[in-house]
């Protein structure tokens, strides 16, 4: 399992004093959008999320189970009573968190798309997804205008993360190209924000760090609701997989809890200046507490009011910092049961659908 690492920004956030705290997001809209972060700072954020739950996903639960149980991935998930390609997943994932029309879209594409609509659709995307080739650490970008709006879009490089992406790309009758590497470029990762401009004097565009958040947290939450409801509950169902807290040791699923907290892991690992976690008030790990009386509070706010955050903005050195909590959910039977049933749980009577606790997201605004 993923280990964590603590982070100078986590460590830095616990012991500041000095904040504002904004509890509800009709304030937020109210906020100066000078004190907002850039759009490519924004994007780089939302794809250290992406790729470390897809990434998540193609090994501890696509190769892992592929290689213990002979769980295979296919094309024909649904049919094959089978896991969907690490591919399928991450569109899956974007079709739910696009779907809650809060303004930031993203999708998959290639220069050598199985499925024609995942190519390229301008000459953006196409000098995009080249220029990913040659420069396979840093994404092509660009402000655009949509409607008449205007927006920030970057493309990040898209590797093959798992045997599963190679596989199948290099064995498919329709796939154009037929000689992929672990490690090699595949396509891109495409990324649309609308931004605002500033009365700066460059008239840079920015985005509001409140408006960030709500893009990282619908990530979070898609890539946790996709998983629980199309790998652990439809599995559980047919009978094929289940979940358990010992899932290394019993060669099965991760609980839906343990899927965020190694994505949130293995982007700390990577020294990104953005983390998350689940704190609750009910815990069973005592780790998984509030930590300071910003989540103590935070926690009870969303209790209170289960469709807002709690968010507090800080200085420090002339740095700027953000820090939310996000009501979580109950989305499966897996998370009731567990908790339910766990002799450690302080609290034993969750139905689906019950606030359970918080969604912790923190990251550097400048």
């Amino acid at each position: 399992m993923l280990k964590k690492v603590t982070t100078s920004i986590q460590a830095i956030l616990l012991v500041i004093f000095l904040t504002t705290v904004y509890p509800t997001l009709s304030q937020a809209q109210s906020a100066n959008i000078s004190d907002g972060m850039s759009p490519l700072l924004a994007a780089k954020y939302i794809h250290s999320v992406i790729e470390a739950n897809r990434t998540i996903y193609s090994e501890l639960i696509v190769e892992r189970l592929g290689a213990t149980i002979g769980l295979p991935a296919t094309e024909n998930w649904e049919k094959e009573k089978a896991l969907p390609l690490p591919a399928q997943f991450l569109l899956k994932t974007a079709e739910d968190s696009n779907a809650k029309g809060i303004g930031m879209h993203y999708r998959l594409i290639s220069l050598w798309p199985i499925n024609k609509k995942n190519g390229p659709q301008s000459s953006f995307e196409t000098k995009g997804l080249e220029h990913n080739l040659q420069n396979p650490t840093e994404p092509f970008s660009q402000l655009i205008s949509v409607n008449g709006k205007p927006f920030f879009r970057a493309i990040f490089p898209d590797k093959a993360v798992s045997k599963s992406c190679v596989q199948c790309h290099n064995k498919h009758l329709q796939s154009p190209k037929r000689d992929f590497k672990l490690g090699d470029i595949m396509g891109g990762i495409i990324i649309d924000l609308p931004v605002e401009k500033t009365a700066s004097a460059n008239n840079s565009p920015l985005i509001a760090p409140e408006v960030v958040a709500d893009y990282i947290h619908s990530i979070i939450e898609s890539n946790r609701t996709v998983y629980s409801e199309t790998i652990v509950d439809r599995l559980h169902k047919m009978k094929i997989a289940y979940a358990s807290e010992n899932w290394w040791e019993d060669n099965t699923l991760l609980l839906p809890a343990q899927f965020l907290l190694d994505a949130s892991d293995l982007i700390a690992q990577k020294n990104v200046a953005l983390d998350f976690k689940l704190i609750s008030l009910w815990p069973i790990n005592p780790q998984n507490g509030s930590a300071n009386e910003f989540e103590r509070n935070g926690l009870q706010y969303v209790l209170q009011h289960q469709t807002r955050p709690y968010f507090k903005k800080t200085t420090l050195s002339r740095k700027k910092f953000f820090e939310a909590i996000y009501p979580d959910y109950a989305v499966t039977p897996a998370c009731v049961e567990c908790h339910n049933q766990h002799p450690k749980s302080p609290k034993k009577d969750f139905k689906l659908g019950d606030v359970m606790g918080g969604i912790s997201l923190f990251f550097t605004i400048k």
